[in-house]
């Protein structure tokens, strides 16, 4: 598969009856990267798991930049539709943002520059795949993030819980919320940069991001404030 090697780990079931579908959406994967930009040579570890998103059946995770894992469980019940209406393609392309982003800027070590790296791949995919919002993406609504957003020291800081702000830990935060606000950030600096180009896909600055955004959010806020009046 030119430079993307699939390695099936089987020692938590064999994966025979699944290896051609998923072998088919990693390749549909990467031709959809390589539409835009040179995919990166990633090594994907594929094995079954019960660790997946359950509204999915899958999930993915980038390490460095050259390694993914792909996680599914065939026996989740949304698990057939979202390989058959291509939702592994679109986790596969995903992760390989990640890997791209690893490679140059980074994921991040702040909070603001982790959920930029989020909302960067979540708008990437959207980009070569024109897809809708996946739920994660849209989990929360306006007022929702108003809400919660983060102040300059929050988004600045290296110590925060990830899974407080992506997966509601201790319902301290809505469920997904770092992802739809990764989402609307990012959404906001594509209106205001125009055009992205390929090298400004992986490697723009974060603050670059955050400022943007932050500032089309704000928009938002107040022109819908000024409507309740």
């Amino acid at each position: 598969m030119t430079n993307w090697t699939i390695h099936w780990l089987e020692a938590a079931g064999s994966l025979d009856e699944w290896k051609e579908a998923v072998g088919r959406a990693i390749e549909e994967a990467r031709v959809a990267v390589a539409d835009t930009l040179e995919p990166p040579p990633l090594d994907i570890l594929v094995q079954r798991s019960k660790r997946v998103i359950p509204e999915t059946g899958d999930v993915g995770y980038a390490y460095g930049p050259h390694t993914v894992s792909l996680l599914f469980d065939p026996e989740n019940e949304n698990f057939e539709n979202r390989l058959s209406s291509g939702g592994l393609n679109r986790t596969m392309v995903h992760e390989a943002h990640h890997c791209l982003r690893n490679a140059g800027p980074g994921y991040g070590e702040t909070l603001g520059e982790v959920i930029v790296s989020e909302g960067l791949a979540c708008r990437f995919v959207q980009h070569v795949c024109a897809n809708p919002p996946e739920p994660w993406e849209c989990a929360v609504d306006t007022e929702t993030l108003e809400r919660y957003f983060p102040s300059a020291g929050e988004l600045s800081s290296t110590s925060f819980d990830q899974s407080v702000w992506f997966f509601g830990k201790d319902d301290r935060l809505p469920m997904q919320y770092g992802y739809t606000l990764g989402y609307e950030l990012v959404g906001h600096w594509i209106e205001d940069a125009g055009p992205i180009s390929a090298d400004t896909w992986i490697n723009v600055a974060a603050q670059n991001v955050l400022d943007a955004g932050t500032a089309g959010l704000q928009a938002r806020w107040a022109a819908s404030a000024k409507l309740s009046e």
